[in-house]
């Protein structure tokens, strides 16, 4: 995987959280807050350690926690693999 898209993340994030859980993710979420749309720190992590792991990539771990929004989580993770992708 080249880019993590905002439908990846979506499932990812139900996963972590469960179906009932959270708001579902649109390009109208893209700047609301995860608390704001019911993704608690514990389901960031998950997915966090999900990503690591299947994309063989390491996330920095001060940018996560500065990563409030779908969009920033976003922009983190695809930076995070283009510079792998181009190593």
């Amino acid at each position: 995987m080249d880019r993590l898209e905002l439908t990846d993340l979506a499932a990812l994030l139900r996963d972590a959280a469960g179906d009932g859980e959270g708001v579902p993710l649109d390009e109208d979420t893209l700047d609301t807050l995860f608390m704001d749309l019911g993704y608690d720190s514990l389901a960031l992590l998950q997915v966090t350690g999900v990503i690591e792991r299947d994309h063989e990539v390491i996330l920095d771990e001060v940018a996560l926690d500065e990563a409030e929004t779908p969009r920033q989580y976003l922009d983190l993770v695809n930076a995070a693999l283009s510079a792998r992708a181009a190593a």
